[in-house]
């Protein structure tokens, strides 16, 4: 994964004035020592000075909508691009509803309509430092480095600047993912761009906004079972060729649309030789999957995570 350089700000109360908001950020950056507990990134203070603006900003509010695209201000997906994907920069976006709550992120349903046109995608936003539970980023961010020991040091100890660091470094590493995965042809939500630490990606789900159910709800007869047993080897040897695991997988990751398995969430994707857990990762990945098929009914000598996990060593070149 590409190294990303994090700048700090000063970043004081949120609920500040917007005209003292305003003023602060025209001043000089200061260099002195004092306490950084709080602070945000440069990208994360301006896309929250901006956010403020726009609320401030009812009149120039779309009609019928929440806000304005925010695809000029954001980091876009790979090309060539999907055809749905609108990048209308006149174009609007309307919240739906929620469509899941976690312990480090929300997922709500978006409707982006422009120029005759409209698509669905799922905004993936991370929470905020005071009420996020990134509970095992521990071992996950040992295969991954920052260029300044201070952010690193923030990181570990767990400030509050350290744990805003941490929530915009998930995002990041997972828009890259899977950017970098839906190239491969991996099957995983195309990842339309990142803002901050919003995510919005192809939504998995029905044309009128029912999502696609996960792997945990579905109840598949024989056949399918075994069909989206293979579809789920395959997609794990891709991504052990390519040097990352999931890093966190079971059934409630996965998704079933039209026959289809369909793998999400991969903030915490783990490369597979700078991570010196990554093995372990792995491991637990392959026993929690297979333990839902068996459990199912697929006979364990076809999910048998032994096996499974010979090939994907053997697929990463680990041996």
């Amino acid at each position: 994964m590409r190294e990303h350089e994090y700048d700090t700000a000063d970043f004081d109360s949120a609920y500040d004035d917007v005209d003292t908001r305003m003023r602060r950020g025209r001043r000089k950056k200061r260099t002195d020592d004092r306490d950084r507990s709080g602070r945000l990134t440069e990208e994360e203070r301006a896309n929250l000075v901006r956010l403020r603006e726009d609320a401030l900003s009812e009149a120039d509010k779309p009609e019928g909508a929440d806000r304005w695209s925010t695809w000029d201000d954001a980091d876009h997906g790979p090309t060539p691009r999907p055809d749905w994907v609108i990048t209308d920069l006149g174009a609007a976006d309307r919240e739906l509803g929620i469509l899941k709550t976690g312990k480090e992120a929300d997922v709500f349903l978006v409707e982006r309509s422009g120029a005759g046109t409209s698509c669905l995608m799922a905004a993936k936003r991370y929470r905020s430092a005071d009420h996020r539970m990134f509970h095992r980023d521990a071992g996950y961010l040992e295969g991954r480095r920052m260029r300044r020991s201070r952010e690193m040091r923030a990181m570990s100890n767990r400030s509050s600047f350290g744990r805003n660091l941490i929530s915009e470094q998930w995002a990041v590493a997972e828009f890259g993912a899977l950017g970098r995965l839906w190239q491969l042809g991996a099957p995983v939500p195309y990842p339309v761009q990142r803002s901050g630490t919003e995510l919005l990606l192809e939504f998995i789900g029905d044309d009128d906004g029912t999502a696609a159910p996960r792997l945990a709800q579905c109840r598949p007869d024989p056949d399918e079972l075994a069909d989206l047993w293979q579809q789920l080897v395959d997609t794990l040897t891709m991504l052990a060729a390519e040097g990352v695991a999931h890093g966190d997988l079971s059934a409630y990751n996965l998704m079933v649309h039209d026959g289809r398995l369909v793998m999400i969430d991969l903030p915490q994707v783990v490369d597979l030789v700078a991570n010196p857990k990554a093995e372990s990762i792995l491991e637990r990945d392959v026993r929690n999957v297979s333990h839902w098929f068996s459990s199912r009914g697929l006979p364990s000598g076809t999910a048998d995570p032994r096996e499974l996990m010979v090939a994907l060593v053997d697929a990463a070149g680990l041996n």
